[in-house]
C-alpha cells in the first residue's frame, strides 16, 4: 500500500518546475496522433483487440458536443446551439455510430465503465439521455457493477433531472461548479448560485449516486484569494466525494471563447498561486486525500481507496479505479484506445456526421504504438499515479537493463533529486512531499517525443 505524504508547496520549485507540460492522459500525447491513421488502421486494432488471449473489457465515452451559451474560459470541443432539434439529430447519428463499433467488438467483452462528457450532456433532456443509455445497452454487453456517470451544468438540472438520471442507471456525477462568486460567474458567463449546486449534489446523495465530483477552476478572472475560500467553505460543507482544482490556461489564441475575457482581470501570478495554496492546505487539512496533479478525494472514495493501494491508473478519462479496459469513444472529438492503438473522431460535428451518412467510422487520426512507447506509456503513468519507479519492474517484461537503456533519463532525473523532487531507492526513486506536485514535471523526462521547444511546450497547460 503507498504511504500517503502530505504534498508540500515550494514556490521555488514551482518557478522552475511549475511551467506547461502534458497532462499525460494517454502517451504518445494526442500531439503525435497521424491523420495515416483512418477507419481501416481502427478496425484492425479492433480485430486485434478481439483476437488477444484475453480480450480487455470496456470502457465507454460519448463526447455531446452541444452548449445552449458559450463559458469564456472554455476550451473544450463544443457547438453553441439553443435548437431543441440539434439534440435528437444527434443521438440519430450517434446511434449509427454505436452500431457500426459494435459489430467488430465481441459480445463476450463486458462494459465496465462508462462517461458521458462534453460540450454539455445534460443539453439533452432526461428522455434522451435514457435513450442513449438504452442504445448503448442493447449495443454492448453491460457489467452489473458498471460505472455509468455524466458530466452535469448546474444551471441545466434540477432535482428532479438528477432523480431521472438515477432511474435511467446513472451512479456517478461530476458538477460543473468553476467558481460560487457571482462577479467570477459574470465574467464567464456561467452564471449560477451555491442553493442550486446544494440541492443537486443533495439530491444525488438522496438517490444514491456512489461518486459526488465537483469541478473547480482557479486563476478566472476577477478572482482573489478571500472570495475563492469561501467558494472552498461552502464546497467543504456539501462535502463531495471528489474534487479536481484546475489551474485556468488563458490561450485566447487557441480558443475563441477566451478572447471575451478582459486579461486585466485576470489574477496576478502571485494571487494564483495563493489560491491554490490555500486551497491544497485547506483541502488536506479537512481530509481530503491528495490523488495526484489537480484532484482530491475523501478517503473513503474508491479513487482515494485505489490511489493508496497502488492500482489506479490513469487514461482518457483521467485517474480511474478502471485499470486495462479498451477506451471506446463516440462522437465528435472522442478519443478511443484498443491494445496499442489510439483513434480519435472527426472534431467537428459536419465532418463526424458526413463520415457516418457516407457509411465510415469518423476517425480522422490515430496512432499504433511501438514497443518503446509501450514501455514508456507504463513508466509515465506509473510516474504520474504514484510519483515513482522501480527498474526491476519492467527489466524482464521488456528483456532491458533499466539503467542503460534509460541512461540519458536517469542522467536528468539526477538534477531532479539535486532539487528535491524525488529521492532515490534501491533500484528506482519515488517522490518527495515537494515533488508531489510535478508528477508530470518528472514523467516529462521519458517522454521521447517531447521536444521542448517554446511552440510545443506552450501548448500545454502550466503544471501548477
Amino acid at each position: 500500500m503507498t504511504q500517503l505524504l502530505r504534498p508540500e508547496f515550494d514556490a521555488q520549485l514551482i518557478d522552475h518546475y511549475g511551467g506547461p507540460g502534458p497532462r499525460y492522459t494517454s502517451y504518445p500525447t494526442s500531439l503525435q496522433f497521424s491523420d495515416s491513421f483512418g477507419p481501416q488502421q481502427w478496425v484492425q486494432a479492433l480485430d486485434q483487440s478481439n483476437s488477444l488471449l484475453i480480450p480487455a473489457d470496456l470502457s465507454l465515452y460519448v463526447h455531446v458536443p452541444f452548449c445552449s451559451s458559450p463559458c469564456f474560459y472554455c476550451g473544450c470541443n463544443r457547438e453553441i446551439t439553443r435548437s431543441t432539434e440539434a439534440g435528437q439529430d444527434y443521438l440519430v447519428m450517434l446511434e449509427q455510430e454505436i452500431r457500426a463499433l459494435a459489430r467488430h467488438i465481441d459480445r463476450d467483452r463486458l462494459v465496465r465503465q462508462v462517461h458521458i462528457g462534453g460540450g454539455t450532456p445534460t443539453f439533452l433532456t432526461s428522455n434522451q439521455l435514457d435513450q442513449m443509455i438504452r442504445l448503448l445497452k442493447t449495443s454492448f454487453p453491460f457489467a452489473a457493477e458498471a460505472e455509468i456517470g455524466l458530466e452535469v451544468d448546474p444551471r441545466t438540472v434540477d432535482p428532479e433531472g438528477i432523480r431521472k438520471l438515477a432511474q435511467t442507471g446513472f451512479n456517478r456525477i461530476s458538477i460543473g461548479i468553476q467558481d460560487l462568486n457571482s462577479s467570477v460567474q459574470k465574467a464567464v458567463n456561467r452564471v449560477h448560485d451555491a442553493a442550486q449546486v446544494r440541492r443537486i449534489l443533495n439530491t444525488a446523495r438522496t438517490v444514491g449516486f456512489e461518486s459526488i465530483s465537483v469541478d473547480l477552476i482557479y486563476g478566472l478572472p476577477l478572482q482573489t484569494t478571500t472570495d475563492f475560500a469561501r467558494t472552498i467553505e461552502q464546497i467543504i460543507q456539501m462535502q463531495p466525494h471528489r474534487i479536481s482544482l484546475f489551474n485556468y490556461a488563458h490561450m485566447p489564441n487557441l480558443f475563441k471563447a477566451q478572447r471575451q475575457i478582459n486579461p486585466d482581470e485576470l489574477p496576478s501570478s502571485g494571487t494564483k498561486l495563493a489560491i491554490f495554496r490555500n486551497t491544497l492546505n485547506r483541502l488536506l487539512d479537512v481530509g481530503y486525500e491528495f490523488i495526484g496533479m489537480d484532484h482530491f478525494a475523501l478517503p473513503e472514495d474508491p479513487l482515494a481507496r485505489a490511489h493508496r493501494e497502488g492500482t489506479m491508473v490513469r487514461n482518457f478519462q483521467g485517474y480511474s479505479t478502471q485499470a486495462g479496459l479498451d477506451l471506446i469513444g463516440m462522437g465528435p472529438s472522442a478519443i478511443s484506445q484498443a491494445d496499442q492503438s489510439f483513434a480519435q473522431n472527426h472534431r467537428s460535428l459536419s465532418e463526424w456526421r458526413s463520415s457516418l451518412q457516407q457509411g465510415r467510422l469518423p476517425i480522422a487520426r490515430g496512432l499504433t504504438r511501438n514497443i518503446d512507447d509501450e514501455l514508456r506509456a507504463r513508466i509515465i503513468s506509473k510516474i504520474m499515479c504514484s510519483g515513482g519507479l522501480r527498474w526491476r519492474d519492467y527489466e524482464t517484461d521488456y528483456q532491458i537493463a533499466f539503467s542503460h537503456y534509460f541512461e540519458r533519463e536517469i542522467q536528468q532525473l539526477q538534477q531532479l533529486a539535486k532539487d528535491g523532487l524525488i529521492r532515490w531507492v534501491d533500484g528506482g526513486f519515488e517522490s518527495t512531499a515537494a515533488g508531489l506536485l510535478f508528477v508530470r514535471a518528472i514523467a516529462m523526462v521519458f517522454d521521447s517525443y517531447l521536444n521542448r521547444s517554446e511552440s510545443e511546450i506552450s501548448s500545454f497547460s502550466k503544471i501548477v
